[in-house]
């Protein structure tokens, strides 16, 4: 209910506007016949129909603010000139609340312009025409009234200017917090599904390699069948594990408690490595003082690493070789995995076109989030390099 009484004037201006015309050319006419210098006034016609028609101005004074107050300035003048009496001014209150309204709905320069030429103006001519003597007390008023309107104009005006730049940057601040609500959503999403990309995609990787391998040889050697197998149900072993700890990420505070193992890092690089090494793949290592790193740096590194040697071993073919190169140079971690490729009659294939595939992208991304780069492409003596450069002093 109380809502509804503050914003019945916004809903409904124009009776607003026409009982606020009401109120004034009450307050003229009661003036002129009933107030304290009432005897003083010789009322007319004129004077009744000057005040009505300057009060029915004020109907337009939010439409044309400018506009009715020149016009109700020219009656309340035309008023001083032509009453009779001792004594003049009532109909002034018309054109004090049009520079009130003309003041609320104009620029602080126009305000100051109106304002004073509307004191000048108006007190010089009832200095000049109205009340004697020319310094009486309702002369020295209307020239008050007048600086007081077009102070309270400027004064509202000011107002509603600071609610709605309140409005507006509260509005801005709300857009602004969803839109990185959003983000962060996003580069979570992206963060989770390259970590499941790189998990899946390595173990899935050995699982199928090795699964071939099995039923390659299971009539014919089944020694080295049940070998391929065993290392099939440690690569699925692994591959769960580590889905677990990812999928562990994501409970709810209150779920039951998820994986504490730390994430891999280059610190169980020679497990990482001795898993390819028994899938075929000979790997070499070389590291030049990588010494402690960041968290965030470590696991990339060793997502970089794993990504590679997953691709190496996919594509490479029968008897492929990689070499994996660790070093700190320059206040960043470089790393290089070259692919020296398989046998000379096997043929080494690269990516259809540059930056293919998720695990490529998947891979600059992980640079990119830590302000480092990733490169990728063939070498020009055959096989297939990739090198990434991680900054060590990484930002939140």
């Amino acid at each position: 209910m109380r809502d509804r009484a503050r914003l019945w004037p916004t809903a409904h201006p124009v009776a607003l506007d026409a009982g606020l015309a009401a109120a004034v050319l009450a307050i003229i006419l009661g003036n002129m016949f009933m107030g304290p210098h009432a005897e003083r006034y010789d009322v007319s016609v004129t004077d009744i129909v000057l005040s009505v028609v300057a009060c029915a101005a004020l109907l337009l004074r939010r439409r044309s603010p400018l506009g009715v107050l020149v016009f109700t300035g020219v009656v309340t003048v035309v008023y001083l000139l032509t009453a009779s009496g001792d004594s003049r001014g009532p109909v002034a209150a018309a054109v004090i609340v049009a520079l009130y309204s003309a003041s609320a709905r104009t620029d602080r320069a126009t305000t100051f312009r109106i304002g004073l030429a509307s004191c000048l103006v108006l007190t010089a001519v009832a200095m000049l025409f109205g009340a004697r003597p020319w310094y009486s007390a309702e002369n020295i008023a209307l020239f008050a009234w007048s600086g007081m309107a077009a102070a309270a104009g400027e004064a509202t005006r000011s107002r509603r200017a600071y609610i709605v730049a309140v409005e507006e940057r509260a509005e801005r601040a709300e857009r602004t917090r969803e839109e990185e609500a959003k983000r962060r959503v996003a580069e979570e999403r992206m963060r989770i599904a390259r970590e499941l990309h790189d998990v899946v995609a390595h173990h899935i990787a050995l699982v199928n390699v090795q699964a071939g391998v099995a039923a390659h040889v299971m009539d014919t050697r089944p020694d080295q069948a049940k070998q391929a197998l065993a290392h099939v149900r440690e690569a699925s072993r692994s591959a769960l594990d580590e889905l677990r700890a990812t999928v562990g990420l994501l409970r709810q505070s209150g779920d039951p408690a998820a994986p504490m193992e730390p994430a891999p890092g280059l610190g169980v690089l020679d497990q990482l490595v001795e898993g390819f090494r028994r899938a075929g793949l000979a790997v070499e290592i070389a590291e030049d003082g990588a010494g402690v790193l960041p968290a965030t740096v470590d696991l990339t590194a060793y997502r970089l690493i794993q990504e590679s040697l997953t691709n190496v071993h996919k594509h490479a073919g029968r008897g492929a070789r990689a070499e994996v190169r660790i070093a700190r140079a320059g206040g960043a971690l470089e790393v290089t995995v070259v692919d020296r490729g398989g046998r000379l009659d096997v043929a080494v294939p690269a990516p259809a076109e540059p930056g293919g595939g998720h695990g490529l992208i998947g891979m600059r991304e992980r640079a990119a989030a830590l302000g480092g780069t990733c490169e990728a492409g063939p070498c020009p003596e055959g096989g297939f390099r990739v090198h990434a450069r991680l900054p060590l002093a990484v930002t939140a």
